[in-house]
């Protein structure tokens, strides 16, 4: 297992969607990027030219995929399920204030979610990826989806998954975990200084 106190690991989460754009839940849903989405996918790749990743993952989605390939590192990339985003079972394609017409207070944090998952059972899956990344010689680039980025944000800091909940994710953000010394940390989140011209912060 690689202790280096020097490995960053990059988050990016795909760019925009007309389903995330109008805030649609979406999961197992192939919603391809809108043009605004391609946009800024090249500006994650301007923002991240330069930078060495010993590996690259990435959701087996298109969003994440096209995302990644327009971004400069779709060779690279190797396919990863478990960073698909949650399952929103029956409530797929539907924005939290339609879920709460039938459930009011509703959250994706506290459930239920008939037919999907729990932030509990995408933790898991999250944690296989950070043992993965761990073992990794270098620095690491991910791409995947919202609340699975938030989540394995959350289990790299030592919080449970539905500590998600503190950590907002806007698309094509960059974000990155490391450590301080041996105690992983969160070393930059959610940043867009990228998308509108500023430079990403170090």
């Amino acid at each position: 297992m690689n202790n280096s106190q020097d490995q960053n690991v990059v988050f990016v989460r795909h760019g925009e969607t007309e389903w995330s754009k109008s805030g649609k839940h979406t999961s197992i849903t192939d919603v391809p990027l809108t043009d605004e989405g391609r946009r800024m996918s090249s500006l994650v790749g301007r923002a991240l030219a330069g930078r060495h990743f010993t590996k690259v993952l990435s959701s087996p989605l298109s969003r994440a995929l096209e995302t990644c390939s327009i971004a400069g590192y779709g060779a690279q990339a190797e396919i990863r399920d478990d960073l698909l985003e949650m399952n929103y079972g029956i409530y797929e394609g539907l924005t939290t204030a339609e879920i709460r017409t039938s459930r009011p207070d509703w959250s994706v944090w506290t459930g239920p979610t008939p037919n999907g998952e729990t932030p509990e059972q995408v933790g898991r899956r999250c944690d296989r990826v950070i043992a993965e990344v761990r073992s990794a010689d270098g620095d690491v680039l991910i791409f995947a989806h919202g609340h699975n980025l938030r989540i394995l944000g959350a289990r790299w800091v030592d919080l449970p998954a539905d500590g998600g909940r503190l950590l907002a994710l806007a698309t094509a953000s960059i974000s990155t975990v490391g450590y301080e010394r041996e105690q992983p940390v969160l070393s930059l989140w959610n940043s867009e200084a990228h998308l509108h011209g500023g430079p990403l912060p170090a």
